[in-house]
């Protein structure tokens, strides 16, 4: 145990960062994106799923979930990087717990950004399948972070994390209230 907590605050080598989050970034702003929407139009297509279009309704949410959702998303990944000190890749975890927004408002707003943007890519196909596949994704993705995610930052992070479990909500955000503080202090 002693020895991962001294290799979880290295500093990670800049050619280590581009090695691990080059093929990260491609996974999930390329392949997982793609990967939706060719299986959902087969999977549509075998199943002989109806399509789940309303028109332009479809662009207009799909393209709101995708942007508000990829924002999120890479905006926590931003915040991992220059806050925490490190990534959202396992092999180069955080030096610093980031309680700051976006993780002031929900403990894992790339969770909740990346399922977003993906539903968004869904809704805006019209495709059952492309949505049930993401919703796949975001229940897979939830259950890392409970069995694997936490364990690891209350390893690493001790009563600093356990307070930060308790002032701020696991994905769904609150917002605080005008005039009161955004969770716990840096």
């Amino acid at each position: 145990m002693r020895k991962y907590l001294e290799w979880a605050q290295r500093e990670p080598t800049t050619a280590q960062v581009v090695a691990t989050l080059l093929p990260a970034g491609v996974l999930f702003l390329v392949a997982l994106p793609a990967g939706i929407v060719v299986l959902a139009g087969r999977l549509d297509h075998a199943l002989a799923l109806p399509r789940l279009l309303l028109g332009p309704v479809n662009a207009v949410t799909g393209l709101v979930l995708l942007g508000v959702g990829g924002f999120v998303a890479l905006w926590s990944v931003r915040a991992e990087a220059r806050l925490g000190g490190g990534s959202p890749v396992p092999m180069i975890p955080t030096r610093r717990l980031v309680v700051v927004p976006p993780y002031a408002y929900c403990r894992n707003p790339m969770v909740l950004g990346t399922v977003l943007a993906y539903l968004g890519i869904g809704v805006w196909l019209g495709s059952a399948s492309a949505v049930a596949m993401v919703l796949l994704l975001g229940v897979l993705l939830v259950t890392y972070v409970k069995l694997v995610e936490e364990k690891e930052l209350r390893l690493r992070f001790g009563e600093e994390y356990e307070e930060y479990l308790r002032t701020t909500p696991f994905l769904l955000p609150r917002f605080p209230r005008r005039g009161s503080r955004a969770g716990p202090t840096p």
